[in-house]
Protein backbone atom coordinates (compact mmCIF):
# COMPACT_ATOMS: atom_id res chain seq x y z
CA UNK A 1 0.00 0.00 0.00
CA UNK A 2 1.24 2.99 -1.25
CA UNK A 3 1.85 5.64 2.55
CA UNK A 4 0.42 9.49 1.83
CA UNK A 5 4.83 9.91 2.87
CA UNK A 6 5.55 8.70 -0.52
CA UNK A 7 2.89 9.62 -2.50
CA UNK A 8 3.87 13.40 -0.86
CA UNK A 9 7.50 12.61 -2.29
CA UNK A 10 6.18 11.97 -5.64
CA UNK A 11 4.32 15.10 -5.44
CA UNK A 12 7.15 16.96 -4.49
CA UNK A 13 9.66 15.44 -6.98
CA UNK A 14 7.43 16.45 -9.54
CA UNK A 15 6.87 20.31 -8.07
CA UNK A 16 10.69 19.80 -8.27
CA UNK A 17 10.93 19.36 -12.02
CA UNK A 18 8.42 21.32 -13.19
CA UNK A 19 10.56 24.27 -11.05
CA UNK A 20 13.82 23.74 -12.77
CA UNK A 21 12.02 23.50 -16.01
CA UNK A 22 10.20 26.88 -15.65
CA UNK A 23 13.27 29.06 -14.37
CA UNK A 24 15.58 27.31 -17.42
CA UNK A 25 12.75 28.46 -19.71
CA UNK A 26 12.15 31.40 -17.79
CA UNK A 27 15.59 32.46 -18.20
CA UNK A 28 15.94 30.96 -22.43
CA UNK A 29 12.35 33.34 -22.92
CA UNK A 30 14.05 36.43 -21.38
CA UNK A 31 14.77 39.18 -24.32
CA UNK A 32 17.34 40.99 -23.10
CA UNK A 33 19.76 38.15 -22.11
CA UNK A 34 18.83 36.39 -25.10
CA UNK A 35 20.11 39.33 -27.43
CA UNK A 36 22.72 39.95 -25.62
CA UNK A 37 23.78 35.92 -25.96
CA UNK A 38 23.18 35.80 -29.84
CA UNK A 39 25.28 39.19 -30.39
CA UNK A 40 27.99 37.37 -28.55
CA UNK A 41 27.61 34.15 -30.87
CA UNK A 42 27.41 36.66 -33.89
CA UNK A 43 30.73 38.34 -33.52
CA UNK A 44 32.54 35.63 -32.50
CA UNK A 45 30.76 33.58 -35.65
CA UNK A 46 32.35 36.73 -37.84
CA UNK A 47 35.94 36.22 -36.25
CA UNK A 48 35.61 32.55 -36.78
CA UNK A 49 34.45 33.04 -40.33
CA UNK A 50 37.34 35.67 -41.17
CA UNK A 51 40.39 34.67 -38.98
CA UNK A 52 39.77 30.65 -38.80
CA UNK A 53 37.40 29.61 -42.29
CA UNK A 54 38.13 31.85 -44.53
CA UNK A 55 41.67 31.44 -44.83
CA UNK A 56 41.72 28.22 -44.91
CA UNK A 57 39.26 28.13 -47.39
CA UNK A 58 42.03 30.02 -49.58
CA UNK A 59 44.54 27.91 -48.49
CA UNK A 60 42.53 24.77 -49.83
CA UNK A 61 42.26 26.38 -53.07
CA UNK A 62 45.67 28.09 -53.83
CA UNK A 63 46.84 24.62 -53.00
CA UNK A 64 44.63 22.75 -55.19
CA UNK A 65 45.07 25.45 -58.22
CA UNK A 66 48.99 25.22 -57.71
CA UNK A 67 49.41 20.88 -57.85
CA UNK A 68 47.12 21.60 -60.69
CA UNK A 69 49.95 23.95 -61.76
CA UNK A 70 51.99 20.95 -61.81
CA UNK A 71 50.71 17.47 -62.76
CA UNK A 72 47.69 18.71 -65.31
CA UNK A 73 49.81 19.24 -68.67
CA UNK A 74 52.08 21.64 -67.03
CA UNK A 75 54.44 22.18 -70.51
CA UNK A 76 51.21 23.15 -72.52
CA UNK A 77 49.26 25.38 -71.13
CA UNK A 78 46.59 25.17 -73.61
CA UNK A 79 45.77 21.40 -73.13
CA UNK A 80 46.04 22.18 -69.10
CA UNK A 81 43.48 24.87 -69.36
CA UNK A 82 40.93 22.29 -71.46
CA UNK A 83 41.84 19.31 -69.46
CA UNK A 84 41.07 21.87 -66.40
CA UNK A 85 38.20 22.78 -68.15
CA UNK A 86 36.69 18.96 -69.10
CA UNK A 87 37.21 17.70 -65.19
CA UNK A 88 35.96 20.35 -63.84
CA UNK A 89 32.60 21.12 -65.81
CA UNK A 90 32.08 17.35 -66.00
CA UNK A 91 32.51 16.93 -61.87
CA UNK A 92 29.91 19.78 -61.40
CA UNK A 93 27.43 18.36 -63.64
CA UNK A 94 27.56 14.91 -62.58
CA UNK A 95 27.15 15.58 -58.94
CA UNK A 96 24.73 18.20 -59.99
CA UNK A 97 22.39 15.60 -61.79
CA UNK A 98 23.12 12.82 -59.06
CA UNK A 99 22.49 14.50 -56.04
CA UNK A 100 19.47 12.84 -54.87
CA UNK A 101 20.77 9.32 -55.91
CA UNK A 102 24.64 10.54 -53.70
CA UNK A 103 21.76 11.28 -50.93
CA UNK A 104 19.55 8.17 -51.10
CA UNK A 105 23.33 6.36 -51.23
CA UNK A 106 24.68 7.61 -48.41
CA UNK A 107 22.28 8.54 -46.28
CA UNK A 108 23.49 8.43 -42.13
CA UNK A 109 20.08 6.31 -41.51
CA UNK A 110 20.82 3.85 -43.29
CA UNK A 111 24.77 3.64 -43.38
CA UNK A 112 26.60 6.02 -40.87
CA UNK A 113 29.99 4.67 -41.44
CA UNK A 114 30.01 5.06 -45.12
CA UNK A 115 27.79 8.01 -45.21
CA UNK A 116 30.61 9.85 -43.08
CA UNK A 117 33.35 8.23 -45.30
CA UNK A 118 31.61 8.88 -48.70
CA UNK A 119 30.44 12.94 -47.88
CA UNK A 120 33.71 13.69 -47.31
CA UNK A 121 35.36 11.61 -50.28
CA UNK A 122 32.25 13.37 -51.91
CA UNK A 123 33.61 17.21 -50.96
CA UNK A 124 37.43 16.73 -51.54
CA UNK A 125 36.66 15.11 -55.20
CA UNK A 126 33.83 18.13 -55.99
CA UNK A 127 36.21 20.33 -54.59
CA UNK A 128 39.20 19.19 -56.86
CA UNK A 129 36.24 19.73 -59.50
CA UNK A 130 35.44 23.30 -58.26
CA UNK A 131 38.84 24.63 -58.43
CA UNK A 132 39.67 23.10 -61.62
CA UNK A 133 36.48 24.74 -63.01
CA UNK A 134 37.85 28.07 -62.07
CA UNK A 135 40.94 27.96 -63.17
CA UNK A 136 39.98 26.29 -66.62
CA UNK A 137 37.74 29.43 -67.23
CA UNK A 138 40.10 32.13 -65.82
CA UNK A 139 42.78 31.00 -68.22
CA UNK A 140 40.73 30.42 -70.80
CA UNK A 141 39.85 34.30 -70.31
CA UNK A 142 43.42 35.37 -69.76
CA UNK A 143 44.57 33.82 -73.24
CA UNK A 144 41.77 35.18 -75.07
CA UNK A 145 41.27 39.12 -74.14
CA UNK A 146 44.53 39.24 -72.32
CA UNK A 147 45.12 41.41 -69.26
CA UNK A 148 44.21 44.73 -71.00
CA UNK A 149 42.83 47.39 -68.79
CA UNK A 150 40.08 47.75 -70.99
CA UNK A 151 39.62 44.29 -72.26
CA UNK A 152 39.45 43.03 -68.09
CA UNK A 153 36.73 46.02 -68.12
CA UNK A 154 34.79 44.78 -70.43
CA UNK A 155 34.50 40.82 -69.70
CA UNK A 156 33.96 42.00 -66.30
CA UNK A 157 31.47 44.14 -66.96
CA UNK A 158 29.02 42.26 -69.11
CA UNK A 159 29.43 38.74 -67.01
CA UNK A 160 27.84 41.62 -64.09
CA UNK A 161 25.19 42.82 -66.10
CA UNK A 162 24.15 38.96 -66.86
CA UNK A 163 24.37 37.76 -63.43
CA UNK A 164 21.89 40.98 -62.68
CA UNK A 165 19.83 40.14 -65.03
CA UNK A 166 19.48 36.73 -63.99
CA UNK A 167 19.43 38.02 -60.25
CA UNK A 168 22.00 35.63 -59.24
CA UNK A 169 24.30 38.34 -58.17
CA UNK A 170 24.64 36.76 -54.48
CA UNK A 171 26.43 33.78 -55.95
CA UNK A 172 29.43 35.63 -56.42
CA UNK A 173 29.84 35.62 -52.45
CA UNK A 174 32.40 33.30 -50.72
CA UNK A 175 34.19 33.07 -47.46
CA UNK A 176 34.66 35.19 -45.01
CA UNK A 177 30.92 35.82 -45.82
CA UNK A 178 29.52 32.57 -46.31
CA UNK A 179 30.07 29.30 -44.15
CA UNK A 180 28.78 25.83 -44.73
CA UNK A 181 28.76 23.50 -41.99
CA UNK A 182 29.09 19.63 -42.88
CA UNK A 183 25.69 18.64 -41.47
CA UNK A 184 23.87 15.72 -42.57
CA UNK A 185 20.29 17.33 -43.98
CA UNK A 186 20.94 18.43 -47.73
CA UNK A 187 24.80 17.48 -47.68
CA UNK A 188 24.58 16.72 -51.12
CA UNK A 189 21.70 18.87 -52.15
CA UNK A 190 23.14 20.79 -55.21
CA UNK A 191 20.50 23.79 -55.98
CA UNK A 192 20.10 24.25 -59.57
CA UNK A 193 18.81 27.63 -61.40
CA UNK A 194 15.15 26.82 -62.25
CA UNK A 195 14.50 24.31 -59.49
CA UNK A 196 13.24 21.61 -61.84
CA UNK A 197 13.00 18.51 -59.96
CA UNK A 198 14.38 15.53 -61.27
CA UNK A 199 10.94 12.92 -60.65
CA UNK A 200 9.03 15.49 -63.29
CA UNK A 201 10.97 15.75 -66.33
CA UNK A 202 14.62 14.73 -66.92
CA UNK A 203 15.42 16.60 -70.02
CA UNK A 204 14.36 19.69 -68.38
CA UNK A 205 16.27 18.52 -65.14
CA UNK A 206 19.51 18.11 -66.98
CA UNK A 207 19.32 21.30 -68.74
CA UNK A 208 18.74 23.30 -65.88
CA UNK A 209 21.73 21.42 -64.27
CA UNK A 210 24.10 22.15 -67.78
CA UNK A 211 22.93 25.89 -67.27
CA UNK A 212 23.76 26.07 -63.32
CA UNK A 213 27.13 24.97 -63.94
CA UNK A 214 27.75 25.80 -67.59
CA UNK A 215 26.18 29.53 -67.57
CA UNK A 216 25.81 30.96 -63.96
CA UNK A 217 28.95 29.31 -62.80
CA UNK A 218 31.28 30.48 -65.68
CA UNK A 219 29.57 34.07 -65.18
CA UNK A 220 30.84 34.02 -61.61
CA UNK A 221 34.31 33.15 -62.57
CA UNK A 222 34.42 36.15 -65.04
CA UNK A 223 33.33 38.46 -62.77
CA UNK A 224 36.12 37.22 -60.11
CA UNK A 225 38.80 37.16 -62.74
CA UNK A 226 38.27 40.74 -63.49
CA UNK A 227 38.00 42.20 -60.40
CA UNK A 228 41.11 40.34 -59.01
CA UNK A 229 43.01 41.59 -62.13
CA UNK A 230 41.92 44.95 -61.85
CA UNK A 231 43.68 44.75 -58.33
CA UNK A 232 46.35 43.24 -59.82
CA UNK A 233 46.80 45.94 -62.30
CA UNK A 234 46.66 48.92 -60.04
CA UNK A 235 47.08 47.54 -56.15
CA UNK A 236 51.39 48.04 -56.16
CA UNK A 237 51.38 46.22 -59.41
CA UNK A 238 55.66 46.63 -59.23
CA UNK A 239 55.41 45.22 -55.50
CA UNK A 240 54.29 41.98 -54.87
CA UNK A 241 54.90 42.33 -50.93
CA UNK A 242 53.22 45.66 -50.78
CA UNK A 243 50.54 44.09 -53.06
CA UNK A 244 49.89 41.57 -50.78
CA UNK A 245 49.79 43.44 -47.87
CA UNK A 246 47.69 45.95 -49.42
CA UNK A 247 45.08 43.26 -50.54
CA UNK A 248 44.54 41.58 -46.79
CA UNK A 249 44.63 45.18 -45.22
CA UNK A 250 41.66 46.15 -47.98
CA UNK A 251 39.96 43.10 -47.23
CA UNK A 252 39.48 43.02 -43.73
CA UNK A 253 38.87 46.87 -43.34
CA UNK A 254 36.03 45.87 -45.28
CA UNK A 255 35.19 42.48 -43.69
CA UNK A 256 34.58 44.94 -40.82
CA UNK A 257 32.51 47.39 -42.17
CA UNK A 258 30.48 45.31 -43.88
CA UNK A 259 29.20 42.98 -41.06
CA UNK A 260 29.18 46.52 -39.11
CA UNK A 261 26.40 47.88 -41.56
CA UNK A 262 24.54 44.36 -41.86
CA UNK A 263 21.87 45.53 -38.95
CA UNK A 264 21.36 48.68 -40.90
CA UNK A 265 21.06 46.78 -44.19
CA UNK A 266 18.39 44.40 -42.81
CA UNK A 267 16.09 47.55 -41.20
CA UNK A 268 16.55 49.09 -44.77
CA UNK A 269 15.48 46.23 -46.67
CA UNK A 270 12.53 45.51 -44.57
CA UNK A 271 11.31 49.19 -45.49
CA UNK A 272 11.94 48.23 -49.04
CA UNK A 273 9.91 46.24 -51.60
CA UNK A 274 10.35 45.19 -55.23
CA UNK A 275 13.12 46.59 -57.61
CA UNK A 276 14.65 48.85 -55.17
CA UNK A 277 14.76 46.31 -52.43
CA UNK A 278 16.47 43.81 -54.74
CA UNK A 279 19.09 47.09 -56.05
CA UNK A 280 19.97 48.08 -52.51
CA UNK A 281 20.70 43.99 -51.72
CA UNK A 282 22.65 43.66 -54.63
CA UNK A 283 24.44 46.94 -53.98
CA UNK A 284 25.54 45.45 -50.86
CA UNK A 285 26.69 42.28 -51.75
CA UNK A 286 29.01 43.89 -54.27
CA UNK A 287 30.04 45.73 -51.08
CA UNK A 288 31.02 42.38 -49.51
CA UNK A 289 32.60 41.20 -52.50
CA UNK A 290 35.26 43.50 -53.10
CA UNK A 291 36.41 42.46 -49.47
CA UNK A 292 35.87 39.33 -50.10
CA UNK A 293 38.12 39.39 -53.27
CA UNK A 294 40.22 41.03 -51.90
CA UNK A 295 40.67 38.71 -48.67
CA UNK A 296 41.31 35.94 -51.13
CA UNK A 297 44.22 38.03 -53.52
CA UNK A 298 46.04 39.19 -50.31
CA UNK A 299 45.95 35.46 -48.24
CA UNK A 300 46.82 33.74 -51.33
CA UNK A 301 49.68 35.76 -52.51
CA UNK A 302 51.30 36.11 -48.77
CA UNK A 303 51.27 31.97 -48.64
CA UNK A 304 52.76 32.41 -52.74
CA UNK A 305 55.46 34.93 -51.19
CA UNK A 306 56.41 33.66 -47.92
CA UNK A 307 55.07 30.12 -47.22
CA UNK A 308 57.95 27.69 -48.63
CA UNK A 309 58.49 30.11 -51.62
CA UNK A 310 61.81 27.68 -52.67
CA UNK A 311 59.65 24.94 -52.52
CA UNK A 312 56.70 25.59 -54.16
CA UNK A 313 55.16 22.02 -54.93
CA UNK A 314 55.68 21.26 -51.37
CA UNK A 315 54.30 24.19 -50.25
CA UNK A 316 50.70 23.65 -52.23
CA UNK A 317 50.19 20.30 -51.05
CA UNK A 318 50.64 21.14 -47.49
CA UNK A 319 48.20 23.76 -48.01
CA UNK A 320 46.01 21.62 -50.23
CA UNK A 321 45.94 18.52 -47.44
CA UNK A 322 46.20 20.49 -44.55
CA UNK A 323 43.33 22.75 -44.74
CA UNK A 324 41.40 20.52 -46.22
CA UNK A 325 41.93 17.79 -43.20
CA UNK A 326 41.39 21.30 -40.92
CA UNK A 327 37.98 21.90 -41.96
CA UNK A 328 37.02 18.56 -41.62
CA UNK A 329 37.46 18.35 -38.06
CA UNK A 330 36.00 21.91 -38.06
CA UNK A 331 32.86 20.58 -39.43
CA UNK A 332 32.88 22.87 -42.32
CA UNK A 333 34.88 21.57 -44.88
CA UNK A 334 31.96 22.12 -47.59
CA UNK A 335 32.66 25.74 -47.49
CA UNK A 336 35.67 24.74 -49.69
CA UNK A 337 32.83 24.21 -52.72
CA UNK A 338 31.25 26.47 -55.26
CA UNK A 339 27.73 24.72 -55.97
CA UNK A 340 24.38 25.41 -56.69
CA UNK A 341 22.52 28.73 -58.01
CA UNK A 342 20.87 30.89 -55.28
CA UNK A 343 18.43 34.08 -56.22
CA UNK A 344 18.63 37.40 -55.40
CA UNK A 345 16.25 39.00 -52.74
CA UNK A 346 14.80 35.90 -52.31
CA UNK A 347 14.38 35.84 -48.67
CA UNK A 348 11.41 37.80 -46.89
CA UNK A 349 12.30 41.45 -45.86
CA UNK A 350 15.69 42.01 -44.44
CA UNK A 351 16.78 38.17 -44.18
CA UNK A 352 18.35 39.08 -48.16
CA UNK A 353 21.15 40.72 -46.71
CA UNK A 354 22.19 38.27 -43.73
CA UNK A 355 25.65 36.46 -44.54
CA UNK A 356 25.19 32.98 -43.83
CA UNK A 357 27.84 32.56 -41.56
CA UNK A 358 26.01 30.95 -38.83
CA UNK A 359 28.93 28.21 -36.60
CA UNK A 360 29.09 28.48 -32.89
CA UNK A 361 25.00 30.04 -33.55
CA UNK A 362 24.44 26.60 -34.96
CA UNK A 363 25.96 24.73 -32.72
CA UNK A 364 25.02 26.02 -29.29
CA UNK A 365 21.09 25.80 -31.34
CA UNK A 366 21.38 22.26 -31.52
CA UNK A 367 22.73 22.27 -28.23
CA UNK A 368 19.92 24.08 -26.73
CA UNK A 369 17.70 21.63 -28.27
CA UNK A 370 19.05 18.51 -27.18
CA UNK A 371 19.00 19.46 -23.58
CA UNK A 372 14.72 20.99 -24.42
CA UNK A 373 14.11 17.35 -25.90
CA UNK A 374 16.23 15.71 -22.90
CA UNK A 375 14.17 18.43 -20.03
CA UNK A 376 10.53 17.21 -22.02
CA UNK A 377 11.79 13.46 -21.39
CA UNK A 378 12.43 13.87 -17.91
CA UNK A 379 8.89 15.90 -17.47
CA UNK A 380 7.28 13.24 -19.45
CA UNK A 381 9.17 10.19 -17.60
CA UNK A 382 8.13 12.23 -14.30
CA UNK A 383 4.53 12.75 -15.36
CA UNK A 384 4.31 8.68 -16.04
CA UNK A 385 5.66 7.71 -12.34
CA UNK A 386 3.33 10.31 -10.54
CA UNK A 387 0.33 8.80 -12.98
CA UNK A 388 1.57 4.78 -12.19
CA UNK A 389 2.12 5.34 -8.52
CA UNK A 390 -1.01 7.32 -8.15
CA UNK A 391 -3.12 4.22 -9.82
CA UNK A 392 -1.40 1.64 -7.79
CA UNK A 393 -2.12 3.58 -4.70
CA UNK A 394 -5.39 3.82 -5.64
CA UNK A 395 -5.61 -0.02 -6.70
CA UNK A 396 -4.18 -0.76 -2.71
CA UNK A 397 -6.88 1.61 -1.20
CA UNK A 398 -9.43 -0.72 -2.86
CA UNK A 399 -10.99 1.51 -5.83
CA UNK A 400 -9.69 -0.34 -8.87
CA UNK A 401 -9.42 -3.43 -6.92
CA UNK A 402 -12.23 -5.38 -8.91
CA UNK A 403 -9.98 -5.71 -11.98
CA UNK A 404 -8.37 -9.26 -12.00
CA UNK A 405 -5.20 -8.47 -12.47
CA UNK A 406 -4.86 -5.35 -10.24
CA UNK A 407 -2.50 -7.17 -8.11
CA UNK A 408 0.15 -7.69 -10.62
CA UNK A 409 0.57 -3.89 -10.91
CA UNK A 410 0.72 -3.33 -7.07
CA UNK A 411 3.93 -5.99 -7.08
CA UNK A 412 6.45 -3.45 -8.46
CA UNK A 413 5.37 0.10 -9.81
CA UNK A 414 9.03 1.03 -9.93
CA UNK A 415 10.06 -1.76 -12.86
CA UNK A 416 6.77 -0.07 -15.12
CA UNK A 417 9.17 3.21 -15.48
Amino acid sequence: MMSSDSRSGVRQDWTMVELRGASVTGALDNPSSRSVHYTILAVLDTVFSGCVAAPMVVGYWRGTWGLSDFYIYPEDEILSCIASIVIGFSGLFIFSVSQNFLDELFHPDKHRLSYYIGSRLYTAVFGFCCVNVWRGAWQALDATTGLMPSTVLATTGIALIALALLRVIRNIAAPPFTISVDSCPGYFDVPTMFRVENTRDWSLYILDCAFSVGVVGTLVVFVWRGVWASFDLYLFPDNAEYSAVGSVVIGYTFVVITFSLQPIMCCICDRLKGLSRLIVADLFMLLSFVATVNVWRGVWNVLDLWFLPEDPELSCWITHLGCFIFLVLLNCSNSILVRGVYIDGYEDGGQCVVFPCHYLRLFFKIEREKKAARRQNIVVASRDLATIRERTGKEENGILINTPNSGIAAENPESLV
